[in-house]
């Protein structure tokens, strides 16, 4: 049984009356990060209260025990998203992973003239990396039209894709718009053409019951930090001939079995080849027990209650003609407003007066101004622990705020 009132109790942040300029919090800015349950909490303390050593670096049983729960939280994040083990590596999160699949393997293989398609509501991190790439190589960026919903369709891809396409990066829920892309429709028509698919997993992974088996992508990345767990730790999953295939980013101690003093280097194989230095060792016993805390609540079950609380958001705003709604057919944890004629910071800061956090901006996606019609966009997200009640005063104090505000810059 879904208990949003008793999930609530397990957080912290929800439970100890925690108060935003003097008011009860209301925190809506799921979709950047998430609070953290006392047993994530619990993990990585226990990491620095009993566990402290490094991994891969000695003979002594403290040692051996932090490489066995590294080992175990490696098989954790595997059977989340329906993976081998040994395709999963460890990163310091989302960002970093894309910037390694960009520079490991695009640099690597792409040639002047070879296609790079994106769209213009990525996030900067699933297109900075591919300009670069681009940059380096000669490769050019094509974009995929977006339809009216704001989804990247299986239709729209096949209008872009050519047989010089050899990288797809796009996410699988998009971070603004929070639509569901036709993702798995779009891997099987970009594989008849050769291309490898990168998919930006941030906003869909904490939500959705994703299988990397199924969905057959080459790469998939997610952050713990948006589905419960620490900051600075997340993953890329990738195909392992491809992780073979690929370069480090990094280089150091940990990644490799020998060098010579002639430059001459033999890396381990993967995972480890990418995990140079010291891990995120508190991070990663963090990371396993939020998927263990996500399991135990049914991930289909968070989902249904993002859907549930967003639709109830929208259903309350309807009707409003002041409140600009951008993803009225929202079926995920994600509501992009703005109030007319109104800056979306403004609206921002006097939800914050009344205790609402809610992001303000262009959410790291800066292309997608035109399509929008506006430069910023207010962003409310839910997650697991988001209530009705929430929503209510959401809704009140942002129809309330339009008043104010118009009051005030007229």
């Amino acid at each position: 049984m879904y208990d949003v009132y008793e999930i609530r109790k397990l957080f912290p942040m929800l439970s100890k009356g925690q108060l935003m300029q003097g008011k009860p919090l209301v925190y809506l800015d799921n979709a950047s990060t998430t609070f953290k349950p006392q047993c994530v909490i619990d993990a990585c303390d226990k990491y620095y209260t009993d566990m402290t050593a490094n991994s891969h670096r000695g003979d002594y049983d403290l040692l051996y025990n932090m490489d066995k729960a590294v080992a175990e939280s490696r098989k954790t994040v595997a059977r989340f998203v329906d993976c081998k083990p040994e395709e999963v590596v460890f990163t310091a999160g989302d960002t970093m992973a894309l910037n390694m699949i960009a520079h490991g393997y695009g640099v690597k293989y792409l040639k002047p003239g070879d296609e790079i398609i994106v769209s213009v509501a990525e996030h900067a991190s699933c297109i900075l990396p591919w300009f670069r790439a681009a940059k380096e190589t000669g490769a050019v960026i094509k974009y995929v039209d977006i339809d009216e919903r704001g989804v990247i369709t299986a239709e729209n891809f096949a209008k872009v894709v050519s047989n010089k396409t050899k990288i797809v990066s796009l996410a699988h829920v998009g971070n603004v718009l929070g639509t569901i892309n036709e993702i798995d429709e779009i891997i099987k028509i970009a594989h008849k053409y050769g291309a490898l698919v990168v998919v930006d997993g941030a906003q869909s992974v904490p939500h959705l019951k994703t299988s990397f088996k199924e969905l057959d992508a080459d790469f998939l990345t997610f952050s713990a930090h948006k589905m419960c767990g620490p900051t600075g730790i997340g993953c890329l999953i990738g195909k392992y001939e491809l992780l073979e295939k690929m370069e480090p980013l990094m280089a150091g101690g940990g990644m490799n079995a020998i060098f010579k003093k002639d430059g001459t280097i033999d890396y381990l194989l993967p995972p480890a080849k990418f995990e140079a230095g010291t891990n995120n060792l508190s991070g990663i016993l963090g990371f396993k027990a939020a998927i263990e805390f996500i399991e135990s609540l049914g991930i289909e079950n968070i989902h249904q209650h993002d859907v549930e609380m967003v639709s109830y958001a929208i259903e309350k705003l309807k009707g409003h003609d002041n409140v600009i709604i951008y993803n009225p057919d929202a079926k995920n944890g994600i509501l992009s407003f703005n109030l007319k004629g109104i800056f979306a910071q403004d609206e921002a800061t006097l939800l914050n007066s009344k205790g609402i956090a809610v992001r303000s901006g262009e959410h790291c996606a800066k292309i997608l101004d035109n399509y929008l019609g506006t430069k910023a966009t207010c962003r409310m997200s839910t997650y697991l622990y988001t209530t009705k009640e929430e929503i209510d005063i959401f809704v009140e104090n942002l129809l309330n705020g339009g008043d104010i505000l118009d009051a005030y810059f007229s």
